[in-house]
């Protein structure tokens, strides 16, 4: 899937145990809100947060962001029953810790079977996490492995203890990873996403990672407090071509509700409700217009 005219600057990740974080994360203006099953979940709360969880997903216009939750790992055998959150209201799915591709491929399949079997009119996206050795090795394939797959996400600390380091700011353990991560997603044409900045009050260094993820090509960052959102979209700018490719969006797409359609073919691809709904976020959030 190639993605164009849309924002994935940050990537917010709320546990979905914590009612009070869930209510709040409706206010927030993080481009993705994901609603976690996997780490931030103890395995005795994992019931009741798919419980919050898919109540959260039934209120989605309540939500002001992309709604996506992040499932357990694909060797926790949890996936089955994390998917039964999957309804109408949900955007897209981070998986934690993929390894290889048929990892992904499990998944979609099951996504096939939701959509088809709850009447779901549009396709749930998924964002693979890469953390390991061997993820970081596949993370073309991965990125390549389905047509949902949107973006590949950095998942940074997992990765440095799958290769027995320590982290350091310094960045020369995980260097490598780092930067082949946007570019095996380019290469499939998708977006890849930065990970974390763990240290919540250091904004100066935050702002200092962010940067240097921008330049190594990804199009965002994961984040865990909403202090972070502002500082991390001063940082992750829209390029010409992606505003310009919005304001194509916007224009062909109204044209075509006028005249009765949902969609339309533009420069070769199709475009619908969904890339209407990002192309204008992304021309409001920068202050442009189609005029």
């Amino acid at each position: 899937m190639t993605i164009a005219g849309r924002l994935i600057r940050t990537l917010l990740f709320v546990p979905g145990n914590n009612p009070r974080f869930i209510e709040k994360a409706k206010t927030l203006r993080a481009d993705i809100i994901c609603l976690d099953l996997e780490d931030s979940v103890p395995m005795d709360e994992k019931d009741r947060a798919r419980t919050m969880v898919r109540d959260a997903i039934k209120a989605r216009k309540d939500y002001a962001s992309e709604l996506y939750i992040r499932v357990n790992s694909p060797d926790s055998g949890l996936i089955k029953d994390d998917l039964k959150v999957v309804d109408e209201g949900l955007d897209g799915i981070v998986i934690p810790k993929v390894n290889e591709a048929r990892e992904v491929t499990k998944v979609a399949e099951v996504l096939d079977e939701l959509e088809k079997k709850y009447g779901i009119g549009k396709n749930i996206e998924i964002m693979p996490s890469i953390e390991s050795a061997r993820g970081v090795v596949n993370a073309y394939s991965i990125a390549s492995s389905s047509d949902r797959v949107s973006a590949l996400i950095f998942g940074v600390f997992d990765f440095m203890h799958d290769m027995g380091l320590e982290y350091a700011e310094d960045a020369i353990g995980f260097n490598y990873a780092r930067a082949k991560i946007p570019v095996d997603a380019r290469a499939a044409g998708v977006y890849a996403i930065d990970g974390i900045w763990q240290a919540v009050d250091d904004v100066d260094g935050l702002i200092r990672d962010a940067m240097l993820g921008m330049r190594l090509g990804y199009k965002g960052k994961s984040i865990i407090h909403p202090r972070q959102i502002e500082p991390v979209h001063k940082v992750f700018v829209p390029s010409k071509d992606e505003i310009e490719w919005a304001r194509k969006v916007v224009v062909a797409l109204e044209e075509a509700m006028k005249q009765g359609r949902g969609a339309v073919r533009l420069e070769g691809r199709m475009v619908d409700a969904v890339h209407y709904k990002r192309a204008k976020a992304l021309l409001e959030a920068i202050g442009s217009s189609t005029d």
